[in-house]
């Protein structure tokens, strides 16, 4: 007789498994929906510096978040990779929302806790090599907030590099198309980039606050000054943590 088991509170969700397969349909996804549709008729994006995305290895790709569709346009910005994104919980039950996270290949996370499974599925995805999108704030924000210490110690732990994305112009979507107008958004690629660690395998809280503020910065400076809320005054940037590797 088989025992039947369930998932443990930290076993990865079962969609982590399957991104292989998600991949034969992604680009049909990103080319025709995402980029032919959503870019050709709803929104007029702009890219800056997309050039600068790893073509391969483990990533965080960060961006600010200020609206809904913000995570559908770093994934069809992006074409040298397909993006994972960590998407919050609510959306799954979204009827619109939900059919194209679930389509892509996202994975659910409880925002206001700290959710094992969602840091789990996280590190199994960056072990696979794949490229992770979340907003490093939680939420969506018309400012910078400040951020919390996930963002860094899922890098360390993952030993992913970083990528920041700034977003300009999404807010103001749907509202253009009532002006029978396509939205104009900006995608700005910053630098990547790794944290530098000492060799021990934790990284101290204080170390992870640090490491959180200065990938915070990076973001901030592509961002216009008005979007910068925290992270306003960049003469406080620094980058003793950082490791730039273009």
């Amino acid at each position: 007789m088989h025992r039947i088991t369930t998932p443990s509170r930290t076993s990865p969700h079962a969609v982590v498994y399957r991104q292989d397969r998600i991949d034969r349909r992604r680009k049909f996804l990103r080319d025709v929906l995402l980029r032919g549709i959503g870019f050709g008729m709803l929104v007029d994006v702009t890219t800056i510096d997309s050039d600068r995305v790893p073509d391969e290895g483990p990533l965080l790709v960060i961006m600010n978040h200020i609206a809904a569709i913000d995570p559908f346009v770093v994934v069809g910005a992006i074409q040298n990779r397909y993006l994972v994104p960590m998407s919050k919980v609510e959306n799954t039950r979204h009827p619109i929302i939900g059919l194209m996270t679930r389509a892509w290949g996202a994975y659910p996370v409880r925002r206001g806790e700290i959710d094992r499974r969602a840091i789990a599925s996280t590190l199994e995805l960056l072990r696979q090599g794949r490229a992770v999108l979340l907003a490093p704030e939680g939420t969506r924000h018309p400012v910078l907030q400040e951020a919390k210490h996930g963002m860094a110690y899922l890098a360390t732990k993952g030993g992913a590099a970083i990528l920041p994305v700034g977003l300009e112009g999404t807010d103001r979507f749907p509202h253009t198309l009532l002006r029978l107008r396509r939205t104009p958004v900006t995608v700005r690629f910053g630098r990547p980039f790794r944290f530098r660690l000492s060799g021990t395998q934790r990284v101290a809280r204080q170390d992870l606050h640090a490491m959180t503020q200065e990938a915070m910065y990076q973001l901030a400076s592509l961002l216009p000054e008005h979007r910068r809320g925290a992270y306003s005054d960049l003469s406080r940037m620094t980058t003793e943590y950082l490791e730039f590797l273009d």
